[in-house]
């Protein structure tokens, strides 16, 4: 017994030239059932007569393509691929063939090469990466994950924010929430010094590799390789830990899922609709869902440390730049200049680096080895009006109105004043 290998086309071939042998159906008929000219149907029926089925298959089955490139250019092209592109996508391995030898291959083609080799795996073939569980760290405080979320968290009734979050890994207990405009700088600073003033300095943090906590620029060759945060937190001797995938912290992650569910419903039933309600409405929440989901440490010990006597939560969470005083007592910062105050102690300071102290809440201090300068602003966008003669009489009337002018463009630029990392807008003051 003979097996006859066909396609499915062949095959539907098969069963209309049986019918039209038998007078089933008419020629042309035939012919549009398959698709072909009368002309081809008499030549296929002719050929069924003579080999019955096996006669419709295809003569070039098995042979290999007219357009298919010699066995020599697939042998060389795959050489040399071993040799020097072995970890090159097709795409990639096509080009520096082409570019570099010579060889112009279809991406195509070359990747079927790749994959009948064994150099190249389908997307379906690669194994996934692979996350494989750890365990906890035994003590409260050994490490805190920390994260910002970025939900619409009071759903259309309010705005959209950010939730910071701080969760132990060793019991999954939420320490510290606060809703937030948008992950920068100086939220992690409040936020973090609220952590700290309540629960102790932990031993480390646990965060992603936001420019906030880690510099991601390769080619940063200025500074001590710190940011900001990264600065605070060795002042605090806390260290801190960047995660290489979400996966790594799950915990707070797996969290997150859980408080845009229940946090988000908990405050509808409760019609908060402002961040600032939000934040009164966490610590009530906090407690609930700690006594939910918390679990108990394997080690009772707690690592949380207590401030010391230098710990100045207030010196340290602040923006730090140093700057070089000129010869005329001025020094640049945030697109102004700042004049230090002539007397004894600026004097001397002339080509020498300060301290710039930019803290949370708006004020900015020039230090020297720990002390403060007195200074005053300089806006060198302030505008000169051309002077104008004005009669005595109405002398008053002008200045009142001069005045006024000067009063609003004062509040025009405590609003526009350009701020770091989303520090709100305030005015400066001199210290």
């Amino acid at each position: 017994m003979t097996v006859i290998t066909m396609s499915r086309r062949e095959i539907d071939r098969a069963h209309v030239l049986r019918d039209l042998e038998a007078k089933r159906i008419s020629v042309s008929d035939a012919a549009q059932l398959m698709g072909i000219s009368r002309r081809q149907v008499f030549r296929l029926a002719r050929q069924y007569k003579v080999g019955g089925p096996a006669a419709l298959i295809s003569k070039r089955r098995g042979l290999p393509s007219n357009r298919s490139h010699p066995a020599i250019v697939r042998t060389e092209a795959l050489a040399l691929i071993k040799a020097t592109y072995a970890d090159f996508g097709p795409t990639l391995a096509a080009e520096k063939l082409a570019e570099r030898h010579g060889l112009r291959l279809g991406v195509e083609t070359l990747r079927q090469w790749m994959l009948a080799d064994g150099i190249w795996k389908d997307r379906r073939q690669r194994l996934g990466r692979v996350y494989q569980p750890r365990y906890r760290r035994e003590c409260m405080g050994e490490l805190i994950q920390i994260d910002g979320s970025e939900h619409w968290w009071f759903e259309g009734r309010g705005p959209q924010c950010t939730l910071l979050a701080f969760i132990d890994d060793a019991t999954s207990t939420l320490m510290h929430a606060e809703f937030v405009a948008s992950e920068s700088t100086f939220d992690y600073f409040r936020a973090t010094r609220a952590y700290i003033e309540r629960h102790g300095k932990p031993v480390a943090f646990y965060s992603d590799k936001h420019s906030i906590f880690r510099v991601n620029s390769k080619g940063a060759a200025g500074g001590d390789g710190m940011t900001q945060f990264g600065r605070a937190l060795d002042e605090l001797n806390i260290d801190i830990i960047c995660a290489n995938a979400p996966q790594s912290k799950g915990r707070i992650e797996r969290c997150f899922g859980t408080l845009q569910d229940r946090l988000v419903k908990e405050m509808r039933l409760a019609g908060i609709d402002t961040p600032a309600a939000g934040n009164a409405f966490l610590p009530g929440f906090l407690e609930a869902h700690n006594a939910r989901f918390a679990r108990a440490p394997a080690n009772e010990r707690n690592a949380h440390r207590a401030l010391g006597e230098r710990d100045d939560l207030i010196q340290t969470f602040a923006w730090k730049e140093l700057r070089t005083v000129t010869h005329n007592l001025t020094l640049q910062y945030d697109q102004r200049m700042i004049l230090l105050e002539p007397n004894e102690m600026t004097r001397p300071l002339a080509r020498q680096r300060v301290t710039v102290c930019d803290y949370p809440d708006g004020r900015l201090a020039v230090q020297h080895k720990g002390r403060d300068l007195p200074y005053r602003m300089f806006d060198r966008r302030q505008t000169v009006n051309q002077a104008a003669i004005v009669d005595n009489k109405r002398l008053g009337a002008a200045l009142a109105h001069i005045a006024e002018k000067q009063k609003d463009l004062d509040m025009s630029r405590s609003r526009k004043a350009p701020r770091r990392n989303g520090q709100a807008a305030q005015v400066f003051k001199a210290s």
